[in-house]
Protein backbone atom coordinates (compact mmCIF):
# COMPACT_ATOMS: atom_id res chain seq x y z
CA UNK A 1 0.00 0.00 0.00
CA UNK A 2 1.28 3.77 -0.67
CA UNK A 3 1.62 6.07 2.38
CA UNK A 4 -1.61 7.91 1.85
CA UNK A 5 -3.74 4.66 2.00
CA UNK A 6 -1.22 3.15 4.66
CA UNK A 7 -2.47 6.19 6.88
CA UNK A 8 -6.07 6.05 6.11
CA UNK A 9 -5.83 1.55 6.92
CA UNK A 10 -4.32 3.09 10.47
CA UNK A 11 -6.91 5.81 11.10
CA UNK A 12 -9.92 3.32 10.43
CA UNK A 13 -8.13 0.64 12.44
CA UNK A 14 -7.92 2.91 14.89
CA UNK A 15 -11.55 3.91 14.89
CA UNK A 16 -11.94 0.31 15.06
CA UNK A 17 -10.09 -0.40 18.21
CA UNK A 18 -11.54 2.41 19.83
CA UNK A 19 -15.05 1.47 19.27
CA UNK A 20 -14.35 -2.67 20.02
CA UNK A 21 -12.85 -1.41 23.62
CA UNK A 22 -15.79 0.47 24.47
CA UNK A 23 -18.06 -2.27 23.44
CA UNK A 24 -16.14 -5.22 24.72
CA UNK A 25 -12.38 -5.22 24.96
CA UNK A 26 -9.83 -6.10 22.35
CA UNK A 27 -9.01 -3.36 20.30
CA UNK A 28 -5.81 -3.68 20.63
CA UNK A 29 -6.21 -7.16 18.27
CA UNK A 30 -7.20 -4.63 15.36
CA UNK A 31 -4.94 -1.78 15.88
CA UNK A 32 -1.08 -3.52 16.46
CA UNK A 33 -1.33 -5.93 13.96
CA UNK A 34 -2.38 -2.87 11.68
CA UNK A 35 0.77 -0.92 13.06
CA UNK A 36 2.74 -4.04 12.33
CA UNK A 37 1.31 -4.76 8.93
CA UNK A 38 1.86 -0.36 8.10
CA UNK A 39 5.89 -1.60 8.90
CA UNK A 40 6.42 -0.24 12.09
CA UNK A 41 9.14 -2.27 14.78
CA UNK A 42 6.76 -4.48 16.73
CA UNK A 43 8.44 -2.70 20.05
CA UNK A 44 7.41 0.81 18.92
CA UNK A 45 4.21 -0.55 17.18
CA UNK A 46 3.10 -1.94 20.77
CA UNK A 47 4.18 1.36 22.25
CA UNK A 48 2.45 3.69 19.68
CA UNK A 49 -0.65 1.24 19.75
CA UNK A 50 -1.13 2.39 23.74
CA UNK A 51 -0.59 6.11 22.43
CA UNK A 52 -3.07 5.66 19.68
CA UNK A 53 -5.75 3.69 21.19
CA UNK A 54 -5.47 5.65 25.10
CA UNK A 55 -7.72 8.74 24.11
CA UNK A 56 -10.38 6.54 22.96
CA UNK A 57 -10.69 5.34 27.01
CA UNK A 58 -11.11 8.82 27.34
CA UNK A 59 -14.13 9.19 25.72
CA UNK A 60 -15.46 6.14 26.65
CA UNK A 61 -15.17 6.97 30.51
CA UNK A 62 -16.83 9.92 30.08
CA UNK A 63 -19.53 8.78 28.41
CA UNK A 64 -19.53 5.82 30.75
CA UNK A 65 -19.58 8.29 33.64
CA UNK A 66 -23.16 7.80 34.95
CA UNK A 67 -22.57 4.27 35.27
CA UNK A 68 -19.14 4.35 37.09
CA UNK A 69 -20.39 6.91 39.53
CA UNK A 70 -21.68 4.11 41.91
CA UNK A 71 -18.62 2.00 42.15
CA UNK A 72 -16.14 4.62 42.62
CA UNK A 73 -15.40 2.88 45.48
CA UNK A 74 -14.11 -0.06 43.91
CA UNK A 75 -12.33 2.15 41.19
CA UNK A 76 -10.60 3.60 44.02
CA UNK A 77 -9.79 -0.30 45.76
CA UNK A 78 -8.38 -1.32 42.09
CA UNK A 79 -6.63 2.25 41.22
CA UNK A 80 -3.32 1.25 42.76
CA UNK A 81 -2.55 -2.18 41.24
CA UNK A 82 -3.61 -0.65 38.70
CA UNK A 83 -0.79 2.16 38.16
CA UNK A 84 2.18 -0.13 39.97
CA UNK A 85 1.35 -3.11 37.40
CA UNK A 86 0.83 -0.86 34.47
CA UNK A 87 4.27 0.26 35.33
CA UNK A 88 5.99 -2.82 35.84
CA UNK A 89 4.75 -4.08 32.65
CA UNK A 90 5.73 -1.33 30.77
CA UNK A 91 9.33 -1.58 32.40
CA UNK A 92 9.43 -5.42 30.84
CA UNK A 93 8.71 -4.23 27.65
CA UNK A 94 11.58 -1.82 27.61
CA UNK A 95 13.57 -4.55 29.32
CA UNK A 96 12.87 -7.51 26.19
CA UNK A 97 15.01 -7.88 23.58
CA UNK A 98 12.88 -6.80 19.84
CA UNK A 99 13.97 -10.26 18.67
CA UNK A 100 12.74 -11.94 21.35
CA UNK A 101 9.61 -10.10 21.76
CA UNK A 102 8.99 -10.47 17.86
CA UNK A 103 8.63 -14.33 18.37
CA UNK A 104 6.62 -13.89 21.51
CA UNK A 105 3.76 -11.61 20.15
CA UNK A 106 2.18 -14.01 18.10
CA UNK A 107 1.62 -16.19 21.22
CA UNK A 108 0.43 -12.86 23.36
CA UNK A 109 -2.55 -12.06 20.13
CA UNK A 110 -3.26 -15.88 20.19
CA UNK A 111 -3.59 -16.07 24.18
CA UNK A 112 -5.78 -12.69 24.10
CA UNK A 113 -7.81 -14.08 21.63
CA UNK A 114 -8.71 -16.98 23.30
CA UNK A 115 -9.36 -15.14 26.48
CA UNK A 116 -11.64 -13.25 24.39
CA UNK A 117 -13.51 -15.71 23.15
CA UNK A 118 -13.32 -17.49 26.70
CA UNK A 119 -15.43 -14.54 27.69
CA UNK A 120 -18.96 -16.47 28.57
CA UNK A 121 -17.17 -19.26 30.47
CA UNK A 122 -15.61 -16.50 32.91
CA UNK A 123 -18.98 -15.05 33.01
CA UNK A 124 -20.56 -18.29 33.86
CA UNK A 125 -18.43 -19.19 36.57
CA UNK A 126 -19.79 -16.57 38.69
CA UNK A 127 -23.29 -17.58 39.68
CA UNK A 128 -24.20 -15.93 42.82
CA UNK A 129 -27.84 -14.94 44.60
CA UNK A 130 -29.78 -12.10 43.17
CA UNK A 131 -29.07 -9.90 46.53
CA UNK A 132 -25.43 -10.84 46.14
CA UNK A 133 -25.52 -9.72 42.80
CA UNK A 134 -27.35 -6.26 43.17
CA UNK A 135 -25.25 -5.68 46.07
CA UNK A 136 -21.98 -5.90 44.47
CA UNK A 137 -23.19 -4.20 40.98
CA UNK A 138 -23.91 -1.08 43.97
CA UNK A 139 -19.81 -1.59 44.89
CA UNK A 140 -20.41 -4.06 48.21
CA UNK A 141 -18.32 -7.10 47.90
CA UNK A 142 -16.79 -9.27 50.48
CA UNK A 143 -13.53 -9.18 51.70
CA UNK A 144 -12.26 -12.14 50.20
CA UNK A 145 -13.90 -10.52 46.70
CA UNK A 146 -11.53 -7.29 47.46
CA UNK A 147 -8.64 -9.41 48.12
CA UNK A 148 -8.76 -11.57 44.67
CA UNK A 149 -9.86 -8.16 42.53
CA UNK A 150 -6.59 -6.68 43.90
CA UNK A 151 -3.81 -9.48 43.24
CA UNK A 152 -6.21 -10.29 40.15
CA UNK A 153 -5.57 -6.69 39.05
CA UNK A 154 -2.08 -6.44 39.61
CA UNK A 155 -1.52 -9.44 37.38
CA UNK A 156 -4.17 -7.63 34.42
CA UNK A 157 -2.14 -4.42 34.60
CA UNK A 158 1.36 -6.27 34.71
CA UNK A 159 -0.29 -7.79 31.30
CA UNK A 160 -1.09 -4.32 30.04
CA UNK A 161 1.41 -2.74 30.87
CA UNK A 162 3.50 -5.38 28.76
CA UNK A 163 1.11 -5.61 25.93
CA UNK A 164 -2.45 -4.90 26.51
CA UNK A 165 -4.60 -7.06 24.18
CA UNK A 166 -7.35 -8.75 25.92
CA UNK A 167 -7.31 -6.89 29.58
CA UNK A 168 -10.44 -5.74 29.23
CA UNK A 169 -11.67 -9.48 28.64
CA UNK A 170 -9.37 -10.27 31.89
CA UNK A 171 -10.88 -7.60 34.12
CA UNK A 172 -14.38 -8.19 32.91
CA UNK A 173 -13.96 -12.11 34.57
CA UNK A 174 -12.67 -11.03 37.53
CA UNK A 175 -15.02 -8.54 38.16
CA UNK A 176 -17.77 -11.03 37.30
CA UNK A 177 -15.77 -12.91 39.69
CA UNK A 178 -16.32 -10.27 42.42
CA UNK A 179 -19.78 -10.67 42.04
CA UNK A 180 -20.81 -7.85 39.55
CA UNK A 181 -23.44 -8.31 36.92
CA UNK A 182 -24.09 -5.23 35.27
CA UNK A 183 -22.78 -5.26 32.19
CA UNK A 184 -22.95 -1.63 31.77
CA UNK A 185 -20.99 -1.01 35.13
CA UNK A 186 -18.75 -3.28 34.65
CA UNK A 187 -17.78 -1.95 31.27
CA UNK A 188 -17.39 1.54 32.94
CA UNK A 189 -15.38 0.30 35.78
CA UNK A 190 -13.00 -1.88 33.29
CA UNK A 191 -12.58 0.99 31.00
CA UNK A 192 -11.53 3.76 33.46
CA UNK A 193 -9.01 1.04 35.34
CA UNK A 194 -7.80 0.74 31.22
CA UNK A 195 -7.51 4.59 31.44
CA UNK A 196 -5.13 4.07 34.37
CA UNK A 197 -3.00 1.15 33.15
CA UNK A 198 -2.71 2.67 29.69
CA UNK A 199 -1.90 5.94 30.90
CA UNK A 200 0.94 5.38 33.25
CA UNK A 201 2.45 2.71 30.49
CA UNK A 202 1.76 5.22 27.67
CA UNK A 203 3.65 8.11 30.23
CA UNK A 204 6.99 5.46 30.63
CA UNK A 205 7.13 4.46 26.76
CA UNK A 206 6.96 8.43 26.24
CA UNK A 207 9.93 8.70 28.50
CA UNK A 208 11.59 6.13 26.86
CA UNK A 209 11.37 7.05 23.37
CA UNK A 210 10.07 4.51 21.69
CA UNK A 211 6.67 5.98 20.71
CA UNK A 212 6.18 6.75 17.00
CA UNK A 213 4.41 10.11 17.56
CA UNK A 214 2.87 11.03 14.27
CA UNK A 215 1.34 7.59 13.91
CA UNK A 216 0.25 8.15 17.50
CA UNK A 217 -1.60 11.49 17.21
CA UNK A 218 -2.75 9.85 13.69
CA UNK A 219 -4.52 6.71 15.61
CA UNK A 220 -5.15 8.52 18.79
CA UNK A 221 -7.80 10.95 17.05
CA UNK A 222 -9.43 7.67 15.55
CA UNK A 223 -9.33 5.98 18.76
CA UNK A 224 -11.35 8.81 20.38
CA UNK A 225 -13.72 9.05 17.62
CA UNK A 226 -13.83 5.22 18.40
CA UNK A 227 -14.10 4.93 21.67
CA UNK A 228 -16.73 7.64 22.36
CA UNK A 229 -18.66 6.10 19.39
CA UNK A 230 -18.61 2.82 20.77
CA UNK A 231 -19.37 3.98 24.16
CA UNK A 232 -22.63 5.75 23.24
CA UNK A 233 -23.46 2.66 21.07
CA UNK A 234 -22.81 -0.32 23.83
CA UNK A 235 -26.01 -0.89 25.05
CA UNK A 236 -27.51 -1.11 20.94
CA UNK A 237 -24.89 -3.06 19.67
CA UNK A 238 -25.53 -7.44 19.15
CA UNK A 239 -22.22 -8.31 21.29
CA UNK A 240 -22.24 -11.50 19.59
CA UNK A 241 -21.25 -10.35 16.21
CA UNK A 242 -19.10 -7.43 17.56
CA UNK A 243 -17.20 -11.00 19.87
CA UNK A 244 -17.26 -12.98 16.88
CA UNK A 245 -15.62 -10.31 14.46
CA UNK A 246 -12.84 -9.77 16.99
CA UNK A 247 -12.33 -13.17 17.53
CA UNK A 248 -11.58 -13.92 13.66
CA UNK A 249 -9.71 -10.93 13.43
CA UNK A 250 -7.29 -12.01 16.55
CA UNK A 251 -6.84 -15.36 15.03
CA UNK A 252 -5.88 -14.20 11.25
CA UNK A 253 -3.43 -11.69 13.05
CA UNK A 254 -2.06 -14.22 15.19
CA UNK A 255 -1.19 -16.67 12.25
CA UNK A 256 0.32 -13.53 10.32
CA UNK A 257 2.17 -12.36 12.81
CA UNK A 258 3.37 -16.36 13.55
CA UNK A 259 4.22 -16.22 9.58
CA UNK A 260 6.19 -12.94 10.28
CA UNK A 261 8.54 -14.15 13.20
CA UNK A 262 9.44 -17.31 10.68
Amino acid sequence: MNEVSGLVFLFVAAVLGGAINAVAGGGTLIAFPALVVFGVERIVANATNTAALWPGTIGSVWAYRRDLRPLLRLLVLLFVPSLGGGLLGALLLTRTPPALFGRIVPLLVLFATAIFAARDVFNRLAARSVEAMRRADEGHVSLAARVWGILFQLFVATYGGYFGAGIGILMLASLSLMGLQDIHRMNALKTALAFVINGIALLFFALSGIVHWPLAALMGTGGLLGGYVGARLAKRVDQRHLRTFVVVMGLLASAYLFVRAL
